[in-house]
């Protein structure tokens, strides 16, 4: 479904990534955890190419690209293979809930209005904001702006979607509901790949999780393995610091 292949990213002297190998199967939820800093962010933005990679090869479906010659025909068609989740939200401001969610049909898909129309009411509906069409971002609440978001990617129907730490930006009695809008989403098969702290989340709904550090792979393994049973000291000594509670001998 997905494959990765060496990518790698510099900053100038800085390399954020060092030669990432991923797979990624058709359906799998995958999460990406990791201290701050650690490449998880631009490893997502260099999926759909929202970051140029300086080197390495991505396949998502029958589609492949190689990092080194990527033509903008060929990112083009990356994108149209992948949506992304941000952190903030990355709503137009003067745009309602439902024109938010239109702009991608009508504008990149071709859609008439009408048609776009009617299946962004749809996707409002699942995401549990049908009475929230005409409201202004600035009218919403975060895990309401996130959730258009939410159903801003499920609209242009991708191969994969990416949420980058979908509910840092939340206060915290809010992050519930987008995290359930994500858990109803991969219930139905989507492939997603998540960058996340939330830990229940990733033991409860990813099927695959993944420990980064120092711009690497550290290592990767089913929730539980990752979660309860790491192998790695430096994943120990990560999840020691933010679950405490539970018991890693380092």
């Amino acid at each position: 479904m997905i494959q990765l292949r060496h990518i790698s990213k510099s900053f100038g002297r800085q390399q954020v990534l060092k030669s990432i190998d991923l797979t990624v199967n058709q359906g799998d939820v995958v999460v990406i955890l990791g201290p701050s800093g650690s490449g998880k962010t631009t490893l997502l933005r260099c999926i759909n190419y929202l970051e140029k990679p300086s080197g390495g090869e991505i396949a998502i479906g029958d589609f492949r690209l190689n990092c080194g010659r990527a033509t903008k025909k060929d990112i083009h068609a990356l994108r149209q293979k992948s949506a992304m989740v941000f952190q903030q939200y990355n709503l137009f401001r003067h745009k309602t809930a439902l024109e938010n969610v239109m702009e991608g049909l009508v504008i990149v898909k071709k859609q008439p209005k009408e048609e776009a129309k009617a299946r962004s009411i749809a996707l409002l509906e699942k995401v549990g904001l049908g009475s929230k069409l005409d409201a202004y971002p600035s009218q919403l609440s975060g895990g309401q702006q996130q959730r258009v978001g939410i159903a801003r990617a499920l609209a242009l129907e991708p191969e994969v979607i990416l949420f980058d730490e979908p509910t840092s930006a939340l206060d915290p009695e809010l992050v519930g509901e987008v995290l359930e809008v994500i858990r109803k989403i991969a219930k139905e098969g989507i492939t997603m790949i998540v960058v996340t702290h939330e830990m229940g989340f990733a033991r409860d709904v990813a099927n695959h999780a993944v420990f980064m550090d120092g711009g690497v792979i550290v290592e990767e393994g089913s929730p539980a393995e990752l979660l309860y049973h790491p192998r790695e000291e430096r994943t120990k000594q990560f999840l020691k610091r933010i679950t405490p509670e539970l018991n890693y001998s380092i």
